[in-house]
C-alpha cells in the first residue's frame, strides 16, 4: 500500500509539472535542447568512414565483454557512441569537463584563482577562462583525434581489423577534422549552458547523461536474446495450466537463451545497485555547529545552531574517470613492447581486464584518487578560520587548529566508506561480463561511471523540479512534498 501511495504521488507531481507555466516551458526548452545535442552525434564529419569504427567498436564489445573496451570505450560513453561515429561530436563535452576539473584543482594551488573564486563576480570570470581553455583543448585533442582515425592501428594496435577510415589524408583533413571537432564542442558547451539557465537541472551533466542513457536501445534486444527464449517457455507452460496448447506463444525452445533464474537476479542486482547508489549520493554527515551571540555596530545577532553537511561520496565519478584513465596506458605501452620479449607480454596480461591484478590496482587507485579530490578540493583550514570569524564552533571542539583537525578526520573517515562503495560499484559490470559473458552494452547499467552520474543528475534535476512544485503549492513527489538534495 505504501509503495503504491508513492507511485500515485509521483504520476501526481509529474503531472503536476505541466500545469505550472514557467516549469513547463522550461521541461519542453530542455527536451528539444537534449534532442539537439543528440542529432550533433549522427552528424559526421566529412571525409571519414564512420560505419567501418563503429563496427568495429561493436565487435570489439563482444569479445571483451568482461570490461568492455577500456577508457576508448568509456570516452565513447561520455560522447554518446558519437566518437565511434566520427560525427562532428566526437569530443563530446569532455573538454569542457576538463577545463573545469583543471581549474578546480588549481584553486588552492594558485593565490589569484583563489581569491578570484571568492570575489563577487569572480565566478563569472573563471567560466570565462574555462571557455577558452576548452576552445585550446578542443583544437588539441582534435587534432590527436585527427591523427588516431587516420592511423586507428596505433590506437588499437594488433586488434584493429578495420580498412581506412580517412578517405582523403593530408593537410586540409587534419584542419576540417579539428574545426569540426572544436565547433561540435563548443556547440555542446553553449546548449549546455542554455539548458541550465533557461532549462532544468544542469545542463552539462544532462548532456553526459542523454548520451549515457542513449545506449539503452542497444542493450535491450541484448536482453531480450539472453532471456527472451526462456521467458516465452514459461509463458507456455503456463497456458498450458489453462488448457492451451504446449506452443500457445510462437518461438520457444527449452535449449536458447539463459536461465530465467538468472535475469532475475539481475532485475534483483539492478536494483540494490541503484538503491545504494541513490542512498550514497545523498548521503551525509552532519556535523553540528553551534554560533554566539555578537554584535555588529548597533545590531545584536542572536545565537543558533545549525549543521555543517559533509557528503559520504564527496568526489562524485572522479576517481573511477581518473583510475580507467591512468590505466589504460600500461596495457598500451607494454603492447607495444610486446616485441621485445615473453616478459612484456606475460605483463601486459596484468593490466588487462579479466586479470586479477588489474582488478586490484583498478580498486586501489580508485580509494587513491577519492582521496586525492578531497585533499586538493576540502580545506578544512579555510572552513575551520571562516567557523572563527562568524563566532561559530563546533560543540566539543576548540577553535582554530582543533577544529580543522576534527574535520580532517571526519572526511578522511567518511572518505573511506564512499570511496570503497566507489569500488564495489566499479567493478561490478566487469566481474558480470567474466562470470556470465554479459556484453558491455548491458552490464554498463549495473554499476560504474554511467549509472553514478545518470543516478546523480536525475536526483539534482527532480530537486529543481520540486522546488518548482513547492513554491506554487503543488504536492511533489514524494510524501513529505520534497527531495532531500545532494548537499
Amino acid at each position: 500500500m505504501a509503495s503504491d501511495n508513492h507511485i500515485t504521488r509521483m504520476i501526481t507531481g509529474f503531472r503536476n509539472c505541466f500545469k505550472i507555466p514557467e516549469l513547463k516551458e522550461r521541461i519542453i526548452f530542455t527536451l528539444l535542447v537534449l534532442g539537439v545535442c543528440r542529432l550533433i552525434a549522427w552528424v559526421p564529419i566529412p571525409g571519414l568512414d564512420g560505419v567501418e569504427l563503429q563496427n568495429y567498436f561493436d565487435q570489439l564489445r563482444v569479445k571483451q565483454s568482461d570490461g568492455g573496451i577500456g577508457f576508448m570505450g568509456m570516452y565513447s560513453m561520455f560522447t554518446g557512441g558519437a566518437w565511434e561515429r566520427c560525427s562532428i561530436g566526437g569530443l563530446g563535452i569532455m573538454p569542457y569537463i576538463s577545463a573545469t576539473i583543471i581549474l578546480q584543482l588549481m584553486s588552492p594551488i594558485i593565490p589569484k584563482l583563489s581569491r578570484l573564486s571568492r570575489e563577487e563576480g569572480g565566478r563569472v570570470k573563471i567560466m570565462q577562462i574555462g571557455r577558452v581553455m576548452t576552445l585550446f583543448l578542443c583544437l588539441g585533442q582534435g587534432y590527436v583525434m585527427s591523427l588516431g582515425w587516420l592511423n586507428p592501428a596505433t590506437v588499437f594496435g594488433g586488434s584493429w581489423t578495420g580498412g581506412a577510415l580517412v578517405l582523403n589524408p593530408g593537410f586540409w583533413y587534419h584542419l576540417q577534422t579539428m574545426m569540426a571537432l572544436t565547433c561540435g564542442t563548443l556547440l555542446l558547451m553553449w546548449l549546455g549552458e542554455q539548458i541550465t539557465e533557461r532549462g532544468i537541472g544542469n545542463g552539462v551533466s544532462l548532456v553526459i547523461m542523454i548520451g549515457i542513457v542513449a545506449d539503452l536501445p542497444r542493450a535491450l534486444p541484448m536482453i531480450w536474446d539472453m532471456f527472451g527464449a526462456q521467458v516465452i517457455n514459461y509463458m507456455n507452460v503456463v497456458a498450458g495450466w489453462f488448457g492451451q496448447g504446449a506452443d500457445y506463444f510462437p518461438w520457444s525452445s527449452a535449449t536458447e537463451g539463459r536461465n530465467i533464474f538468472e535475469g532475475v537476479f539481475l532485475v534483483l542486482l539492478l536494483l540494490a545497485v541503484v538503491a545504494g547508489v541513490v542512498a550514497v549520493t545523498q548521503a551525509q554527515r552532519k556535523v553540528p555547529v553551534q554560533h554566539a551571540q555578537r554584535a555588529v555596530g548597533r545590531k545584536v545577532y542572536a545565537g543558533g545552531s545549525s549543521f555543517m553537511p559533509l557528503r559520504v561520496n564527496y568526489s562524485g565519478v572522479m576517481p573511477l574517470i581518473f583510475a580507467q584513465a591512468i590505466l589504460m596506458f600500461p596495457g598500451m605501452v607494454l603492447n607495444a613492447l610486446s616485441s621485445y620479449g615473453d616478459f612484456f607480454i606475460r605483463a601486459a596480461a596484468w593490466f588487462q581486464p579479466g586479470h586479477p591484478f588489474y582488478y586490484f590496482t583498478y580498486g586501489m587507485m580508485i580509494m587513491f584518487f577519492a582521496y586525492f579530490w578531497v585533499a586538493t578540493t576540502f580545506n578544512e583550514i579555510e572552513i575551520a578560520d571562516n567557523l572563527k570569524k562568524n563566532g561559530g564552533y563546533i560543540p566539543g571542539i576548540r577553535p582554530g587548529k582543533a577544529t580543522s583537525d576534527f574535520l580532517h578526520r571526519t572526511m578522511s573517515r567518511i572518505t573511506f566508506a564512499g570511496a570503497s562503495f566507489l569500488v564495489i560499484i566499479a567493478l561490478i559490470p566487469m566481474l558480470l561480463g567474466q562470470w556470465r559473458g554479459i556484453p558491455y552494452q548491458v552490464t554498463q547499467f549495473f554499476g560504474g561511471t554511467s549509472i553514478l552520474i545518470a543516478v546523480g543528475v536525475t536526483i539534482d534535476t527532480m530537486r529543481q523540479m520540486e522546488s518548482y512544485l513547492l513554491m506554487r503549492h503543488y504536492d511533489g513527489f514524494l510524501r513529505k512534498g520534497r527531495v532531500r538534495g545532494r548537499f
